[in-house]
């Protein structure tokens, strides 16, 4: 099982955008594969949220209540990052073993590292192999 680590950005394109490739990205990492998630992404989802949607905040906890993640912490530190509010994100996926870390942000995309391999979510939708069923799992389900 690929383990992806799935950024903010991605998650809340997902949440505003339920029929978006962020979406459809998160969704199969849900459906396929271990999604891990960190703190700091978590902390950062629910400011964003409580910031530009708060009408949506109760929908990001019954979310993140209802999935399966796996919590990833900051080991030492690893490759440095150009914006400094990631490092503690890329430090949990290294000493997490993530192999996939789904983005949009550019500072993570710029790293060309070969593991954890960075995508942007429909990169990620390109080079994973089809299985012929779309992924089931959304926000949507998840609305209260």
């Amino acid at each position: 099982m690929i383990r992806v680590l799935v950024d903010t950005n991605v998650v809340i394109s997902a949440l505003l955008f339920p029929n978006s490739i962020p979406a459809r990205a998160l969704a199969l990492v849900l459906d396929e594969h271990r999604l891990v998630l960190t703190d700091s992404i978590i902390d950062e989802l629910h400011e964003v949220v409580r910031r530009k949607r708060p009408d949506l905040l109760a929908a990001l906890d019954a979310f993140l209540a209802g999935i399966d993640y796996q919590l990833a912490s900051p080991g030492g530190a690893s490759v440095p990052i150009s914006d400094p509010d990631d490092q503690p994100i890329l430090d949990a996926a290294v000493a997490g073993a993530v192999d996939i870390i789904v983005t949009g942000d550019k500072a993570f995309l710029s790293l060309g590292l070969d593991r954890p391999r960075i995508l942007t979510a429909r990169d990620f939708l390109d080079w994973y192999p089809r299985t012929g069923a779309p992924p089931t799992t959304s926000f949507e389900e998840t609305k209260p």
